[in-house]
């Protein structure tokens, strides 16, 4: 066997065990949450003795990065391929098919969600590494309102003179091309969007909303317009203007 050979084979053996564990670990999290999660009991599970595990993870915080980093990996993917399906329609109808995406990925994986919009998990602080993978919805729903911006035009939302300065400040971290006046929508809109899913997810809606399915796509509607993102006969008539 060529050593090319064995290579390739180990690593190929190694892709499979960090996948192992790293189901593994989110079955532990379905089952106790992310605060108890053990590489202990982890390696336990798959039948490792706990220095084998540890090669592939050199702690739980690293288990957990890596968890936290396919977690909204996932939600990105899910995210993208929903836009990319309404690249077409107009702005307001992108926002809420990423709406809806979102949602649909955290009632198909509520524990993922829970890792990465749920309680802080005590002891665990995430690294820089997360940032390009949590950044990635964000990063779809600030395209869509750039092609507004540059295109149909987006209604300025209202902002009180004593934000201007953190309004500024905002936009020139996250987007210099877009008015302040929406980057600042576009945050609360933003965390709005997470409150909506986690009172869905985590039973704050029980017995308060039953067809939450057309609840929350009125509700990403009024984010939509909340933002500024025109309809084309209003984007038309403020043009014309």
């Amino acid at each position: 066997m060529s050593s090319d050979t064995t290579r390739g084979a180990r690593a190929r053996a190694r892709i499979e065990v960090t996948a192992a564990i790293k189901d593994e670990a989110r079955r532990q999290l379905a089952a106790d949450g992310a605060a108890k999660l053990s590489l202990r009991a982890v390696a336990r599970e798959l039948g490792m003795v706990s220095s084998a595990l540890y090669r592939y993870f050199p702690s739980r915080d690293d288990l957990l990065t890596a968890l936290i980093i396919d977690a909204y990996d996932s939600l990105g993917q899910t995210a993208e391929a929903a836009h990319e399906e309404v690249v077409e329609a107009d702005p307001a109808q992108r926002w809420i098919a990423v709406c809806e995406a979102v949602r649909g990925w955290a009632l198909g994986h509520p524990h993922e969600y829970a890792l990465i919009y749920g309680s802080p998990v005590p002891g665990y602080t995430a690294p820089e590494t997360t940032v390009p993978a949590a950044s990635r919805v964000g990063l779809l729903l600030i395209g869509i309102l750039r092609d507004a911006h540059q295109g149909l035009g987006l209604a300025k939302p209202p902002l009180p003179a004593d934000l201007r300065p953190e309004a500024e400040r905002m936009t020139a971290d996250l987007a210099p091309d877009l008015p302040p006046e929406t980057v600042t929508a576009l945050v609360a809109a933003w965390a709005q969007l997470y409150g909506l899913i986690g009172f869905e997810l985590f039973g704050q809606f029980n017995r308060v909303v039953e067809d939450r399915t057309t609840f929350f796509r009125h509700a990403a509607a009024r984010l939509a317009h909340g933002v500024g993102l025109v309809s084309p006969q209003q984007g038309r008539a403020a043009k014309s203007a």
